[in-house]
């Protein structure tokens, strides 16, 4: 059940009532309001939890919170100040709105994109005052990328044309991009019918060495594979990853970009990220493969496995790529499962390594016999088997584990008894007992396992003849 709210005023004036009817300070009074509404079942999600300013003269209460006062300062010189001379209000105004969604939504609520985009058109030809204008742009859509209009798509993809060389601008436009096509499909289309796709691996490519724009322009192209707009049926995503991989040579741009940062693992994890959602098709998979993709990846395990993000990125990816049967060999050949292995016990406590892991491991093991024989032989089992008891609270690890023991004895029966002696099959019936969403895969794997399991039939038709 949707949980109730409040507006700004409104929570404000019971701020404001605490304070002038029950003289309480400022702190006790903003406390109380917040658990009186809390009690109330209200959600303050959108709510700027602080004293709002006193006004010294007659502007109207909403006016006070500080987000606001800057905002109003902006307002006033919107027709005729150019953004040097409000320089100082508009950083004043991206600090409050980078201090929480809060800030944010508030800011919107009065009609802030318009005012920020005005600023942001009027400062198109000076590199600084657009650098500031954009920041700003950046930190108000952060979490509300509804704000973006036709006008603001066409300001970002006339920035990122103009500005190609300077990396700063880039980034921040880059950014601004992403976080309007987070959760918002109509964003995405209409950008990427306007030739974003090749701005972002064009900046990657171009600005190589900039860490920062790199993992920015990496972020946006994943962001454009998503498909996490509700209230879309039927999304681009998939036609999106193809458009970047044969249209826009994605796999190359990201592979040479991650081989020019090796020492930045923030980076590599996210130019991980982005390949394992453009891996869509089965020869993607092996271009990564062709392209060094794999190579690096097994790099990466080697060199960096001390690093939990990093290798879960990497787990992913592998997962991902080894969807191709002739990848899956090549990761084996290529001493895949023993890294794999050794990177789940080093982060046996850190509960997505071992889902990354456990899931890598299925997919190697899928119609693979040679390969589950080897993945027996380096610890697989065992290690799932050590990450079911580590995370019996996990439905994600226990869903993979079973699905890796399911694929390990598919083909080959003679593996079951090594696995049950590891106590796989009391592990399994708990994660049954403990998450419903465990029921097919648990039972698949107990089945194959040959363990007794209770299958029950959820139709069964009755006898008798057909008539017309």
């Amino acid at each position: 059940m949707a949980r109730r709210r409040i507006t700004q005023e409104t929570f404000d004036a019971a701020v404001r009532e605490n304070m002038e009817e029950f003289e309480m300070d400022p702190d006790e009074a903003l406390r109380e309001a917040v658990e009186q509404f809390e009690s109330q079942g209200v959600d303050l999600s959108c709510i700027v939890k602080a004293v709002p300013a006193v006004s010294t003269d007659d502007k109207q209460e909403e006016q006070t919170h500080e987000v606001l006062q800057a905002l109003d300062s902006l307002r006033i010189g919107q027709d005729s100040a150019g953004v040097k001379d409000v320089t100082a209000d508009i950083k004043r105004f991206t600090e409050h709105c980078s201090l929480g969604f809060a800030q944010r939504y508030l800011a919107a609520q009065k009609d802030a994109y318009p005012v920020i985009l005005s600023y942001c058109k009027k400062s198109m030809e000076e590199q600084e005052s657009v650098l500031t204008a954009l920041s700003a742009l950046a930190a108000l859509t952060d979490g509300q990328p509804d704000l973006l209009d036709a006008e603001g798509q066409q300001f970002l993809l006339n920035v990122l044309n103009k500005y190609k060389a300077d990396s700063s601008v880039t980034r921040v436009a880059i950014c601004v991009m992403r976080h309007c096509c987070l959760k918002h499909e109509q964003n995405r289309q209409d950008l990427v019918k306007g030739g974003v796709l090749p701005l972002l691996t064009g900046a990657i490519t171009q600005h190589s060495g900039c860490a920062e724009l790199v993992k920015e322009g990496s972020a946006a192209l994943r962001v454009m594979t998503f498909d996490d707009d509700v209230r879309v049926t039927f999304g681009h995503a998939h036609e999106h990853a193809k458009m970047i991989v044969l249209e826009h040579n994605g796999l190359k741009v990201l592979i040479k970009a991650a081989q020019a940062h090796l020492d930045n693992t923030s980076v590599l994890s996210e130019l991980c990220a982005t390949l394992s959602r453009l891996a869509v098709r089965n020869e993607f998979c092996q271009d990564i493969c062709d392209l060094g993709g794999l190579k690096l990846m097994m790099t990466l395990l080697a060199d960096s496995y001390e690093t939990a993000d990093l290798v879960r990125q990497v787990l992913s990816a592998i997962r991902a790529i080894a969807g191709n049967d002739d990848v899956k060999d090549a990761v084996v050949n290529a001493g895949g499962v023993q890294l794999i292995v050794i990177a789940m016990n080093r982060h046996m406590g850190n509960s997505a390594v071992c889902e990354q892991g456990c899931a890598c491991l299925s997919v190697l093991a899928l119609r693979k016999p040679n390969n589950c024989k080897v993945i027996m032989e380096n610890g697989g089992a065992l290690a799932a088997v050590q990450a079911m008891k580590a995370h019996s609270d996990s439905v994600n690890v226990q869903k993979q584990a079973c699905m890796l023991m399911r694929n390990l004895v598919a083909r080959m029966r003679n593996l079951s008894q090594p696995i049950l002696d590891m106590g796989a099959e009391a592990l399994i019936n708990q994660a049954l007992q403990t998450h419903q969403d465990c029921g097919d895969l648990g039972k698949a794997a107990l089945r194959d396992l040959g363990c007794k399991v209770e299958l029950r039939e959820l139709w069964t038709g009755k006898h008798g003849s057909l008539t017309r």
